[in-house]
């Protein structure tokens, strides 16, 4: 409960827009309540996901009626990546991981790409020192709730990802700068 506190705080006090702000201190809460659930009882449940998806797209019909369409746009891409993933290897990723991400999506707008990425990259490490500590064949078979590396994805983006996200599509992309680095170059 503090630590939902601490994020809805964080989010209010931030210089994001006001829609930005309610959506970010919600979903901050909607975080804190799936990682404890899914850590204890390796679930995330429907009660919590889709009333917050619901309850995500009035905040922004009210707040922001124009940014609707990201919301959407946003909340079934980073909902549809994850359901690729649960498709093919069910076992492995849970259905309250892609509706976890649909929420994500609706409340983070484009930054969500920010909350899916860390949060994906800190799992796959959490699943590298896994198998560091248990062996790669035993390692393997150890199975990681997605949410609460998702949940401190979210709660970086909720605090930083617009500016990154900014940042990235007004600077050149690394392939860019890659290629230009070394155009010209035999090899």
């Amino acid at each position: 409960m503090i630590l939902s506190l601490v994020v809805v705080i964080a989010s209010l006090t931030i210089h994001h827009t006001v829609a930005q702000r309610v959506l970010g201190a919600f979903l901050g809460v909607v975080l804190v309540v799936a990682a404890a659930q899914d850590l204890k009882r390796r679930k995330i449940p429907n009660w919590l996901t889709g009333p917050a998806a619901l309850t995500g797209l009035v905040i922004g019909a009210i707040l922001d009626p124009s940014g609707l369409p990201q919301q959407a746009f946003a909340g079934l891409g980073a909902g549809g990546f994850l359901f690729i993933f649960a498709v093919i290897y069910p076992k492995g990723l849970g259905m309250g991981d892609v509706k976890l991400a649909l929420v994500i999506g609706i409340c983070l707008g484009s930054a969500a790409v920010v909350a899916m990425l860390l949060g994906l990259v800190l799992a796959a490490l959490g699943g590298l020192l896994v198998m560091r500590d248990r062996g790669v064949a035993a390692g393997r078979r150890v199975g990681l709730p997605l949410a609460p590396f998702l949940a401190l994805g979210g709660v970086v983006a909720i605090l930083v990802g617009p500016e990154l996200v900014t940042w990235y599509t007004q600077h050149e992309s690394l392939t860019s700068i890659w290629s230009h680095a070394f155009a010209g170059r035999s090899g």
